[in-house]
């Protein structure tokens, strides 16, 4: 058995390694904080759909790819904050990705929030991941 000590870049991962393979579906670990992250992407459109599958014997996400001109929506995925290396930021110091044509997802007080969406609420938090 083996033990993932960073479970959210094994998610961007497996997303991005399936986006690459152009994989209509891919499926990965279930945990709360990935089905917020999987949820985020959906709304931000990254994405066209995900479930949560508790048919097999440990819950999984399963995600569906959004395809744009038989190229994945998804360009590029990167992992800000990591266990050894954890970067928090404020309301007015959270980055525009690639000018605003980007994500930047964020942990904090009151979920896992998309970039726009703290700033709109004007709080700060652990910046997860950039997404284009």
């Amino acid at each position: 058995m083996s033990t993932v000590t960073d479970p959210i870049a094994d998610f961007l991962a497996c997303v991005r390694n399936g986006t690459r393979a152009q994989q209509p579906q891919l499926f990965v670990p279930y945990s709360k904080i990935k089905a917020e992250m999987a949820r985020i992407l959906k709304e931000e459109g990254y994405i066209s759909d995900y479930s949560i599958d508790t048919s097999a014997a440990h819950p999984r996400i399963k995600i569906t790819n959004k395809f744009v001109n038989r190229a994945s929506a998804i360009m590029g995925l990167r992992r800000v904050s990591r266990p050894g290396l954890r970067r928090y930021v404020g309301a007015d110091e959270i980055p525009r990705v690639l000018g605003g044509m980007g994500l930047a997802i964020l942990s904090t007080s009151r979920g896992v929030l998309s970039g726009r969406e703290a700033r709109k609420q004007k709080i700060g938090g652990e910046l997860l991941a950039y997404v284009w």
